[in-house]
């Protein structure tokens, strides 16, 4: 088989800040756009204001309301507190720094501590946790936080092989494929079935006996994604980010019928109104506490999933499915759409990153590998 070429990443949504979203003009992007150095780069992260990219030969740039350029980077991730960076440094060792996302690169970072990966095997299960993508640390024992102090250790018996943090809770994959949640709960983005906080890691019961494969931490919502392919969503669905109905765009779009407001057992809000397509009342879901499982049109399987702070991206085996959004509109959509740009371009997409109100997505030409 034919080595893959690499392929262009696309930009889409809001760019008020002037992040780099291919050639798009003003505040907004409605359709996927290449970026300008878009066959170079090899990672991608997007805070609010901005977004860090690192190319393959190691450079990291800064697109947004801030800028700057450093070499030697095998990493950054981006957060509006602080811009942490990976560089290589001697032998397997990597240096990790901290830096204000406003020094533009220059002078001395916030805080810097060398890095050294674990040794591969001797009970360690984790090997290709052992080159992870921040905020999980080469080592998988430790992580960054956006807030000092920077360097985290997790508990010894957390075999870390993803980590993801939303605006208030952290989402962790273990090498068994568990998963782990804790910080905020109050929008049910923890899974537990309370609006709670934990303050440790705490496994998410619900989906015990499933082994899972990816997850993702949006603003105040998450998402995982089996090994078989299926798609686990819960949390917050003030914008249908759940591809749950929601009261807010049906009242968009819908003429609403008689409502009634309840709650759950454990405090979350649903709001009912008639039209199910049964004759029974059709309910609207403010808060998902609980793991649910998404059904993706046409019977799809999932590979990779993203999360915004109110929206959701889904790349199947086929083809991409977004949810900010691409759909060269603003409409806010509680069902998973597929984008079209990408089918239309005979593109096969391979990665999505989400910023909170953007999307990256990387693609290469569908055949050529």
């Amino acid at each position: 088989m034919a080595e893959e070429r690499p392929g262009p990443w696309f930009g889409f949504g809001f760019c008020g800040f002037g992040q780099e979203l291919g050639s798009g003009r003003g505040r907004q992007v409605h359709s996927p756009s290449p970026l300008r150095a878009g066959v170079d780069i090899c990672r991608v992260s997007a805070s609010w204001s901005y977004t860090a990219f690192v190319t393959r030969g190691g450079r990291l740039e800064l697109s947004g309301s801030a800028s700057g350029a450093a070499v030697r980077c095998k990493d950054a991730w981006a957060s509006e507190g602080l811009l942490a960076v990976l560089r290589a440094g001697p032998g397997r060792e990597a240096l990790l720094q901290v830096w204000a996302p406003e020094s533009a690169l220059r002078g001395e970072p916030l805080w810097a501590q060398n890095v050294v990966p674990e040794a591969e095997g001797e009970d360690d299960p984790v090997g290709e946790a052992q080159a992870g993508s921040l905020p999980l640390l080469p080592c998988a024992r430790a992580y960054v936080s956006p807030r000092a102090p920077f360097y985290r250790p997790l508990a010894p018996e957390l075999r870390a092989r993803q980590l993801e943090l939303g605006a208030e809770h952290a989402l962790l994959l273990d090498a068994a494929g568990q998963v782990f949640s804790w910080g905020g709960g109050r929008h049910g983005q923890l899974g537990h079935g309370t609006l709670e906080a934990e303050l440790e890691p705490r496994l998410l019961e619900a989906l015990q006996g499933l082994v899972m494969a990816e997850v993702a931490a949006g603003g105040w919502h998450s998402v995982c994604v089996s090994e078989t392919g299926d798609i686990y969503i819960w949390g917050w669905n003030e914008s249908g980010q759940l591809a749950l109905p929601t009261r807010n765009l049906a009242e968009d779009g819908e003429t609403v019928a008689r409502e009634a407001t309840e709650l759950n057992e454990d405090g979350s809000q649903v709001k009912r109104t008639d039209g199910a397509e049964d004759g029974a009342p059709a309910p609207f879901i403010a808060v998902q506490p609980f793991p649910a499982l998404l059904d993706l049109p046409m019977g799809s399987d999932a590979v990779k999933a993203s999360c915004g702070s109110r929206h959701t991206a889904v790349v199947t085996r086929e083809w991409g499915k977004y949810g900010q959004l691409g759909h060269e509109d603003t409409t806010s959509l509680d069902r998973p759409r597929r984008v079209e740009y990408f089918v239309d371009k005979q593109l096969q997409v391979k990665a999505v990153t989400c910023g909170p109100w953007n999307t990256y997505v990387y693609a290469v030409e569908k055949g050529k590998s």
